[in-house]
């Protein structure tokens, strides 16, 4: 079987009957996005499979080894490049651990993580757009929270080296805070 068409398929049956936070919206819409970003951009087979699979050793039952054996080192370790540490610890904890992780890591999983913020990013601005700044009271920390995360994990992706992705990154965390600044009228 193809890769991205297994990855797209074990993702799928993962990420069964999860949603994107506080919506109907199924949760593997977001992985299926972030790989399409990567296909997109032109980046091979083994990443946008990573990409797929970028939330199922966090948010599911699926293991690294799980991940290894069905798709080979590269992408396992590219998912736990892109997966947070011990669910246990602070928001504030985990988000830290991001950060600095990022700084030094594999431009493969840097590629990968900023896939995942960017699609993130725009979903956020999209229901900011529609349904305006109660958005921010969906996520574990607000509005304020939410914009010192993007921006600094911008920076640590930006830390080695700068690739396309991460201008879209740039642009759509502006905007975001940007309209975000504003009321929205309806």
């Amino acid at each position: 079987m193809e890769l991205i068409e297994k990855a797209l398929q074990i993702a799928s049956l993962a990420h069964q009957g999860q949603y994107r936070k506080n919506t109907n919206i199924p949760y593997i819409v977001h992985p299926m996005a972030v790989g399409m970003i990567l296909q997109k951009a032109g980046y091979r087979d083994g990443m946008i499979a990573a990409g797929i699979l970028h939330d199922t050793v966090e948010d599911t039952d699926l293991t690294l080894s799980d991940l290894e054996r069905d798709f080979g080192q590269e992408v396992a370790m590219i998912v736990e490049g892109c997966s947070e540490p011990d669910k246990s610890l602070s928001w504030e904890e985990r988000k830290q651990h991001t950060i600095e992780f990022l700084k030094s890591a594999s431009d493969e999983t840097r590629i990968v993580a900023c896939a995942d913020k960017l699609h993130n990013v725009r979903s956020i601005r999209q229901d900011v757009e529609q349904s305006g700044e109660e958005v921010w009271g969906r996520f574990k920390r607000g509005k304020g929270q939410q914009e010192w995360y993007y921006r600094n994990v911008l920076k640590s992706l930006g830390h080695l080296s700068k690739f396309p992705l991460l201008e879209e990154l740039e642009k759509e965390i502006e905007r975001l805070f940007e309209l975000s600044a504003f009321p929205i009228k309806t």
